[in-house]
């Protein structure tokens, strides 16, 4: 079973027609479906992988180190996406592998994140504790 929360990036960049991402991002509800959609003629990378609201608003892309895997995973059917939040990158998505549907994680639960944070080139860097001043 694999379950997956996925960074949605280029939430910045305009779409050709409709609403801006950022703004169809505000409007998604957490939990509601998601569509990802192959870009294979897409000139910047034909690996990539187009996110789409409930409206059919698009709303940025997985992030290219995922691309590949989000797109083999794709092609081999059983894949489900669900909103999970916005964040200062554009969104965030739960995907499910295995054809069961996807469901919100838990808060508390680290694990629910894509790591490393979109624009580290570093996956061994963690942030250091912060600690209120008294």
């Amino acid at each position: 079973m694999r379950r997956l929360s996925l960074a949605v990036v280029g939430a910045d960049h305009p779409n050709k027609s409709g609403p801006a991402r950022r703004f169809e991002i505000a409007m998604c509800v957490a939990g509601e479906p998601i569509y990802l959609v192959p870009e294979p003629k897409n000139p910047v990378d034909p690996r990539a992988i187009a996110v789409y609201s409930a409206r059919h608003i698009q709303i940025g892309y997985v992030r290219a180190e995922r691309a590949q895997f989000i797109g083999t995973a794709l092609s081999r059917g059983g894949l489900l996406a669900i909103f999970q939040e916005p964040a200062r990158w554009g969104a965030t998505i739960r995907v499910h592998l295995d054809g069961t549907t996807p469901v919100l994680p838990e808060a508390q639960d680290g694990r629910a994140y894509d790591w490393p944070p979109p624009g580290s080139d570093d996956a061994d860097w963690w942030p250091d504790e912060t600690y209120d001043d008294e």
